[in-house]
C-alpha cells in the first residue's frame, strides 16, 4: 500500500531527548470509525516536533522544533512518512505552536520563550520562503512591585498559540501579559502588507490565555492555563473589534491545587466545549450557551492517563494525549449529553504532546 487516505491518520507531536522526553518525531498513528488507534510508526525523526499543523490543501506537513528554534514543512512521502521539504527556518526561543491560514498563504508560529508571534510566508507548493515578525507585546498591566523596596518587577512576554478567525484575521495569546492580540496580514505579494497589529484584548491579571477556538456563532473561547478558567470574546457591532464578555470556571468543580490547563475544542455541532486539566487530569465538559456567549461546566471526567496536554475531537470521538503517562485515550462521545463515555482504546505513544488529523478542517466562514 502506498499511502493511507488523509482521514485515517493523525500525525502526533512528541518531546524528545532535548526536552526531557522519550519521543523521537512526527509520529503516524491509523485511526479506524470504530475509534480503534493503531501506531504507524515515525513518520519523521526531528527534534521536539511540540506542536503540528497540515496545509489546507498540499500534502504538507509544519512542525517547529521547540529547543532548535526552528520551523520547518515537511512533504508526505509513502504511507504514512514525511520528508523535509526545504531548510528548517529560525524561530523564537521555546517555539511552542504553528498554525496555517486557511489559503495556505502563510504560517504563524508562537514562541514561548522570548514572546515572539512570527509570520513565514509559503510558496505554491507549500515551502517557507520568507519571515517576518510582530510588533512585541507591551504588559497591559505594566511593571508590579519586586521583592525589595523601591523594586518593579517585569512580566515576560508568553506567546503561546495562533488561531485565524473567520474574518481572516489572525488571534495570538500572550499567556505572559494576558493579552489577546488580534493582527491584520496584508493581502498583496508576500506579507508586504503586513503583519500589522490590529487591536488587543485584556484579560483578567494572571489568567494566561493558552489556547483557543472559534464557535460557529463567531465569538472566540479561549482555555487560561494558570486559572482555569474560560474567557469568551466577541465582536462589537459597532467597531468590529473583539471585546472580552464571559469569563468563568472550566471545571465544574473548579480549579484544584498545581492544575494547569491546557486545550480546548468544540464538538462539530457547536454544542460543548472540552477542556483538558493537567495535575488532576481530567477532561471538563462545558455546554455553549446564549449562541456562544457564555460556558457551563457540565461535568469533570478522568482523562485516563497523566498529563493531558493535548485533545481532538473527530468523527463523535474524544482523543486525549497524555505527555507523561505517554499514551492517546480515546472516549466515544454522547451526541445528546456531550459527556465522554467508558474509554474505547489506549494507544502508547513516546511523551505526545499534539495530534493534528491529516485532514485539516478549516476555520467556519459564516
Amino acid at each position: 500500500m502506498d499511502s493511507l487516505p488523509a482521514h485515517d491518520l493523525i500525525w502526533t507531536g512528541s518531546y524528545t531527548a532535548d526536552s526531557g522526553g522519550r519521543g523521537t518525531g512526527i509520529g503516524a498513528v491509523a485511526a479506524a470509525a470504530d475509534g480503534t488507534l493503531r501506531w504507524l510508526g515515525v513518520a519523521a525523526a526531528a527534534d521536539s516536533p511540540s506542536f503540528l499543523a497540515v496545509h489546507p490543501s498540499l500534502p504538507v506537513v509544519y512542525a517547529v522544533a521547540e529547543q532548535a528554534r526552528t520551523v520547518r514543512a515537511y512533504r508526505r512521502a509513502g504511507a504514512f512518512g514525511l520528508e523535509p521539504a526545504g531548510p528548517a527556518w529560525p524561530a523564537g526561543d521555546a517555539a511552542c505552536h504553528v498554525a496555517v491560514e486557511p489559503s495556505g498563504r502563510f504560517l504563524v508560529v508562537c514562541c514561548w520563550g522570548d514572546g515572539r508571534v512570527l509570520f513565514y510566508e509559503l510558496d505554491a507548493d507549500g515551502g517557507i520562503v520568507d519571515r517576518t515578525a510582530g510588533v512585541e507585546s507591551r504588559d497591559p498591566y505594566g511593571e508590579t512591585p519586586g521583592g525589595g523596596p523601591g523594586e518593579r518587577e517585569k512580566r515576560p512576554s508568553r506567546a503561546h498559540a495562533a488561531l485565524m478567525l473567520a474574518d481572516g484575521r489572525v488571534m495570538t495569546t500572550d499567556l505572559g501579559h494576558d493579552l489577546l492580540r488580534i493582527w491584520n496580514v496584508g493581502s498583496g505579494p508576500g506579507l508586504a502588507l503586513g503583519p500589522a497589529l490590529d487591536h488587543e484584548v485584556v484579560l483578567p491579571r494572571g489568567s494566561g490565555p493558552r489556547h483557543l477556538v472559534q464557535h460557529q456563532g463567531g465569538h472566540v473561547f479561549v482555555v487560561t492555563e494558570y486559572s482555569i478558567e474560560v474567557a469568551v470574546a466577541g465582536l462589537s457591532p459597532d467597531s468590529g473589534d473583539f471585546r472580552l464578555g464571559f469569563v468563568g470556571p472550566a471545571g465544574a468543580a473548579g480549579a484544584q491545587p498545581d492544575d494547569s490547563a491546557a486545550e480546548i475544542a468544540l464538538a462539530a455541532d457547536g454544542r460543548y466545549a472540552y477542556v483538558g486539566v493537567r495535575g488532576s487530569n481530567r477532561v471538563c465538559v462545558l455546554e455553549v450557551e446564549a449562541g456562544g456567549a457564555a460556558l457551563r461546566p457540565v461535568a469533570d471526567v478522568p482523562s485516563g492517563g497523566d498529563w493531558p496536554r493535548h485533545h481532538v475531537v473527530r468523527d463523535g470521538l474524544l482523543h486525549v494525549a497524555h505527555e507523561r503517562s505517554g499514551d492517546i485515550v480515546t472516549f466515544p462521545l454522547d451526541a445528546a449529553s456531550g459527556l465522554p463515555g467508558i474509554p474505547a482504546n489506549r494507544l502508547q505513544v513516546a511523551s505526545p504532546t499534539a495530534l493534528v488529523p491529516a485532514r485539516p478542517r478549516l476555520a467556519h466562514r459564516g
